[in-house]
């Protein structure tokens, strides 16, 4: 019994009974496993008790990266593409530029008598003739004739 007052005596928990031993069946015991202590030897220990192992870490990707962005690769090969196709028309042009540069004044005129021969003499030519046959009188009659 309790020493409190009798009107806090319902209040009370009653008391467990004594246990003389637990009872641990073979089945039912938590299994003993060997860890390594703080100086790396081997202890036992229940598995309750051991320290869980961390989680494994998952495989790295151990493939070589590229050393520039494909993408980037990419804009940049155009770039290039681009800038070689200008350079190419550039030197096109300055080839056929030093070429007129060095023909002189003489040999231009030819060049350009030339260039209209072959224009006019490709063309088909037609003649248009009109004549008018205007007769003045002394009176001041006039006729027109178209012939």
């Amino acid at each position: 019994m309790s020493a409190l007052p009798e009107r806090y005596q319902r209040y009370v928990q009653p008391e467990p009974r004594p246990v003389h031993g637990e009872v641990e069946l073979q089945a039912e015991r938590d299994p003993i496993v060997w860890v390594p202590d703080a100086y790396g030897e081997m202890v036992p220990m229940r598995r309750s008790h051991a320290p869980t192992l961390p989680a494994a870490t998952p495989p790295r990707d151990l493939t070589p990266q590229p050393v520039l962005d494909p993408i980037a690769q990419r804009m940049a090969a155009a770039g290039v593409g681009a800038g070689a196709a200008g350079a190419g028309v550039g030197w096109g042009i300055g080839q056929a530029a030093a070429g007129i540069a060095t023909i002189g004044g003489s040999t231009a005129v030819v060049v350009m008598l030339a260039l209209w021969l072959l224009a006019r003499a490709s063309r088909p030519s037609v003649q248009v003739r009109q004549t008018v046959h205007n007769h003045a009188t002394w009176w001041g009659r006039n006729t027109t004739n178209l012939g």
